[in-house]
């Protein structure tokens, strides 16, 4: 048996499946590691993204053959002895990634502290609320807790819990200093989520570090409470870093939110290009911005500003035309 939730039976048309897990543990040589999941990738049609780093790996990785994506998620657990990946399963209709990029970075989730050692502290269990016991927390001690999303501002404003905390941040690396200008008291009892877990499980630590011990973090993040409890104390849409932009509350690619031609953000407002005619959503920023708000793209922005009023071709995003040739 395979530790993921089945996904064949939901959907049987043509389907990417989908799994992001991360494990820390200790890698000697990532480099060469690295090496061998680049052969092993093309060998399986694996497309996504890895960070790997001597502290473990971090992915979100897709498939057109489940049976091949559960072959690639067998590998890390029969490299690094482990029962399970605590993986998050999707599915979707359009292709996530491109292609597969592997990176050798010094943390797998980028904190500025290369100290913070999760190996050694019981990763896992450190503090963590499954999300029966996160509701029962937000349930009974409503009024008693603190509710912090630790997520980047525009990950916030798509979908967050009910009474979270907007930290305003641009970057990940901007939380503890957020955290540090809100003078929480320390007897407070503080609950932090994020997308699947592993921002919250250096976040946790470097808030004890603090001295802060009545810290719980969301086990498996957003995306885990979403397949187990959707539709109820989460709100919204949740980003994700690749072509679906965001995945609704039945974990499916968002039908609300495409990343703005512009500035990357998620956008929501439909337009159409002054120049080339091509559908395409904005985000509420650029939608202010004049050489920006009826282009499509920052090659059509360009070209209208230099040349007002000259039509061009239609401008196709890459994943358009990876499906064009399917079809």
């Amino acid at each position: 048996m395979h530790d993921h939730l089945s996904l064949s039976d939901k959907c049987p048309s043509s389907q990417f499946f989908i799994s992001t897990f991360y494990h820390f543990v200790r890698i000697a040589d990532p480099f060469s590691f690295k090496l061998e999941l680049q052969d092993q990738a093309q060998k399986l049609g694996i497309k996504g993204l890895i960070i790997l780093g001597h502290e473990g790996f971090n992915t979100t990785s897709s498939c057109e053959s489940e049976q091949n994506l559960e072959k690639w998620k067998d590998l890390f657990k029969s490299r690094f002895n482990l029962e399970k990946l605590n993986n998050k399963d999707s599915l979707s209709l359009k292709a996530p990634f491109l292609r597969f990029s592997a990176k050798v970075k010094p943390e797998i989730v980028t904190t500025g502290r290369n100290d913070l050692n999760l190996e050694s502290s019981q990763m896992g269990k450190n503090h963590h609320l499954s999300p029966d016991e996160w509701d029962q927390v937000m349930k009974n001690e409503r009024d008693d807790i603190i509710l912090i999303d630790t997520r980047n501002w525009y990950e916030y404003k798509i979908g967050t819990f009910s009474g979270a905390r907007n930290p305003h941040i641009e970057k990940f690396t901007d939380f503890p200093q957020y955290f540090e200008n809100e003078k929480i008291e320390k007897s407070k009892k503080i609950m932090i989520f994020c997308t699947g877990g592993i921002r919250c499980e250096k976040g946790i630590l470097e808030l004890q570090e603090k001295g802060y011990d009545n810290v719980y973090q969301l086990e498996g993040g957003i995306l885990q409470y979403l397949k187990e409890k959707p539709h109820q104390e989460f709100k919204g849409e949740c980003f994700v870093f690749d072509n679906r932009v965001a995945v609704d509350q039945e974990l499916r690619p968002s039908q609300v939110y495409r990343l703005c031609p512009h500035c990357g953000q998620p956008g929501a407002l439909q337009k159409e290009c002054v120049r080339c005619d091509t559908e395409f959503q904005i985000c509420e920023k650029c939608v202010e911005i004049a050489v920006k708000k009826d282009t499509c793209s920052k090659n059509c922005a360009h070209h209208w500003s230099v040349r007002p009023h000259q039509k061009g071709s239609h401008q196709y995003r890459p994943h358009e035309m990876n499906q064009e040739s399917k079809e």
